[in-house]
């Protein structure tokens, strides 16, 4: 295919203002190749701006995100205090490499440490939340000198090759085979309990008794680390029992197991929490973000690690790296983040939306429809499960459904759209996961347009 666009001269704002919504699309389609895509069968929307809790596309049409991307842009479009900080930081110093000391990374990672559980005092930074994930099982390994880790069956952890074997969703099986060692096991999730749990409290002991089984006939003397998404994000938003992660710590104390949570979804702000392991008071070993940490300003991504792991490297050489790891420019991003963050009471935000706004609205339009099986979540992290029957909650979609049986929740998705709405959905479910700095009145906007999409999800309940 012929690239008809010519170079064009001027800066690079002259540049890329004088392109048209047709001109975007048409490179788009000619050079980009897209992720999970089957490249002829997308028509990505070409996005001109963003600000606050919105984005515009070409032809001026305004999105409220209830997505944050990809859950992702927590303190939302173009805060001033973080673009102010990139601006800055590319006037002084746009890289150097990781093993010199560097101002922005050196703050960075005492602000990080700073919030993190007391005890994990390094970071080591990554470019984003796979690698982060696969440095963390590489440290808990070396660090225990064991080689299996366990994962749960509804996670994600990453598409790099040992991040996408940790992975427990179907996103996985185009990889396999995979990293050996890895194991999976069922967490736990009161509405579709794969223990046939009938409250809160029997899933929680349940999931720990499979747990321990678990580890009862991989050999507990074999397992370096059970990896959790604290709040598993994309699968579910599945809120943890009360009780459990201190389960799952204390068997990992009994056995010397190391405790991974991957916070890249979880994090800083997501919960109405700095980590979301805040929320149960637990200390994990390792402490994977990123995502949140900067809102995706500048690629950043990291592993905070607690004392006794560092303690392994202190004359023996960790075996990892990456040019670009505390990169100046996403650190200093990080760094503008975090002081926002402290400065505007952005967490406390969260919470209160949480609490205040989207929890107990949902639960109010969860009894208006027949389409909605469940709601939960915490600060702004929600999923809405909509299914075709509450009394069997069957599945408004099947498991990883696509084609044809994908319609309803395509239906509704584009519901959203056509109101200004841009949803978050996965499988049979829709997330409520706008930025940690939507107002009040935004989150009752986008509730209201959730609302009215649901009467289309509603036609397709039996």
């Amino acid at each position: 295919m012929t690239d008809t666009h010519t170079t064009a001269p001027g800066s690079l704002s002259e540049r890329l203002d004088g392109m048209s919504r047709d001109d975007v699309y048409r490179l788009d389609r000619q050079h980009v190749f897209h992720s999970w895509s089957a490249q002829g069968l997308i028509e990505p929307l070409p996005i001109q701006r963003a600000l606050g809790s919105y984005f515009w596309d070409y032809e001026g049409r305004r999105y409220l995100d209830f997505s944050s991307q990809l859950v992702n842009v927590n303190i939302g479009y173009q805060h001033p205090k973080v673009v102010a900080a990139i601006q800055e930081q590319a006037a002084r110093l746009t890289t150097i490499q990781p093993a010199f000391a560097n101002d922005a990374r050196s703050e960075a990672a005492r602000l990080i440490t700073e919030v993190a559980p007391e005890g994990l005092d390094c970071v080591f930074f990554t470019n984003g939340g796979a690698e982060a994930n696969e440095n963390a099982l590489r440290m808990a390994r070396l660090h225990t000198g064991r080689h299996k880790v366990l994962a749960t069956y509804r996670s994600y952890h990453g598409a790099t090759a040992g991040s996408i074997t940790l992975t427990g969703d179907p996103r996985r099986w185009p990889s396999e085979p995979g990293q050996p060692g890895i194991v999976h096991f069922w967490g736990p999730y009161t509405y579709r309990s794969a223990f046939h749990s009938e409250n809160v409290e029997q899933e929680r002991d349940r999931a720990l008794a499979h747990l321990r089984d678990t580890l009862m006939v991989e050999g507990p003397h074999t397992v370096a680390a059970i990896i959790l998404e604290t709040v598993v994000g994309t699968n579910g938003v599945l809120v943890p029992p009360d009780g459990y992660l201190e389960g799952v710590r204390a068997l990992c104390d009994e056995h010397g197991i190391m405790l991974i949570a991957d916070e890249v979804m979880a994090g800083f702000g997501r919960c109405g929490e700095w980590f979301a392991v805040d929320h149960w008071g637990v200390r994990p070993d390792l402490i994977t973000f990123a995502k949140g940490v900067n809102s995706g300003y500048v690629p950043l991504g990291g592993v905070v690690i607690s004392d006794e792991v560092a303690a392994s490297f202190q004359e023996r050489a960790y075996p990892g790296g990456l040019t670009y790891s505390g990169h100046p420019l996403a650190c200093a991003s990080a760094v503008a983040s975090i002081t926002a963050f402290h400065e505007e009471g952005i967490i406390e935000n969260a919470r209160r939306l949480g609490e205040d706004v989207i929890g107990p609205r949902l639960r109010e339009i969860a009894e208006k429809h027949p389409s909605v099986g469940d709601v939960r979540g915490l600060g702004v992290f929600w999923a809405v499960e909509l299914v075709k029957d509450r009394a069997t909650r069957e599945p408004l979609v099947p498991f990883n459904a696509s084609g044809d049986a994908a319609k309803p929740m395509g239906a509704f998705a584009a519901a959203c759209k056509e109101r200004g709405l841009w949803p978050f959905t996965h499988f049979n479910r829709t997330h409520v996961v706008p930025p940690c700095t939507t107002t009040p009145e935004e989150a009752e906007e986008g509730l209201a347009i959730l609302d009215e999409a649901l009467n289309v999800a509603d036609t397709f309940t039996s």
